[in-house]
C-alpha cells in the first residue's frame, strides 16, 4: 500500500481500512449525473490521532467492464480538514512569519496572486529578522544575503526570484499583488518552508544539542580535591 503523510504530525504511515472511511452521494441535475465523494483518514500515529477530511465532485458517469459505475471527470475538490497543506512549526518560529505562511497556504488554490504576495512578505521578514539585513528593496536584500548563506541556499532563493512575474516584482513594496500562476505560488511556499527548517529549526536544534553537551561536560567536571 502507498505511504501516506499526515499533514499534522508530518509522519509517514501505511493506511489500513481501520484508519479510513469514505462515503459517496450521487445525484442528477437535468440529464447530467454527479457524485460527491468524501474521505476521512485518521492518523495511525497514536501521538497524533488527528483526522483529515477531503471531498471531490465528479461527473462523467461510465459503466465499466466490471459492471460498476465510475465518475471519470473531477470538477472540483475541497480540502476541508485541515484547510491547507501548511506545516506545523514550533513556537520559536516568529508568529508573524507563521501567520503569513499559513495564510499563503490557505489561499494558494483560491488566489495564487495573494498567496505569492504573502510568501514574498515571509521571505523578506525572515531575511530581516534572522539575518538583520534591511534594504529598500527585497531584491537588494537577497543580493546581500549571498554573503551570509551557502551557495545552494542562495541559488534556490535567487532561482525563485528569477521565475516569471515573481522576478519582475521584487520591488520596494512587497505587498504589491503579483500576477502568478499556481505553480509559482507553490514554489514560493516551498521555499519559505525550506528556509524556516534550515534557519529557525536547525538553529534551535543545534542550540539544544550544544546545551546538552555543555551540561554533560559540567556534570563530569572534577570537583575540588579530585585527583
Amino acid at each position: 500500500m502507498a505511504s501516506w503523510l499526515c499533514p499534522f504530525c508530518q509522519q509517514k504511515a501505511t493506511l489500513i481500512d481501520a484508519n479510513k472511511s469514505a462515503a459517496r452521494f450521487e445525484f442528477t441535475v437535468g440529464k447530467v449525473d454527479y457524485m460527491v465523494y468524501s474521505e476521512v483518514i485518521r492518523c495511525p500515529n497514536d501521538d497524533c490521532g488527528k483526522y483529515t477530511l477531503n471531498s471531490t465532485l465528479r461527473t462523467g458517469k461510465t459503466l465499466t467492464i466490471e459492471n460498476r459505475y465510475v465518475y471519470q471527470k473531477m470538477l472540483q475538490s475541497w480540502r476541508l480538514v485541515p484547510d491547507s497543506l501548511a506545516q506545523a512549526f514550533p513556537d520559536y518560529v516568529p508568529a508573524v512569519i507563521q501567520g503569513d505562511y499559513r495564510e499563503a497556504c490557505q489561499i494558494e488554490d483560491k488566489s495564487p496572486k495573494a498567496s505569492a504576495t504573502l510568501s514574498r512578505r515571509c521571505l523578506q521578514g525572515m531575511i530581516r529578522g534572522f539575518w538583520g539585513i534591511s534594504k529598500a528593496r527585497l531584491i537588494d536584500e537577497i543580493e546581500e544575503l549571498k554573503n551570509h548563506v551557502d551557495g545552494a541556499t542562495w541559488a534556490a532563493i535567487d532561482g525563485v526570484r528569477k521565475i516569471g512575474n515573481i522576478g519582475a516584482h521584487m520591488e520596494k513594496d512587497i505587498n504589491v499583488i503579483v500576477d502568478v500562476d499556481p505553480g509559482e505560488a507553490r514554489l514560493l511556499i516551498e521555499l519559505v518552508e525550506t528556509l524556516i527548517e534550515d534557519w529557525y529549526v536547525a538553529r534551535h536544534e543545534k542550540s539544544q544539542r550544544f546545551a546538552k553537551v555543555t551540561a554533560a561536560a559540567a556534570a563530569k567536571k572534577p570537583g575540588p580535591g579530585t585527583a
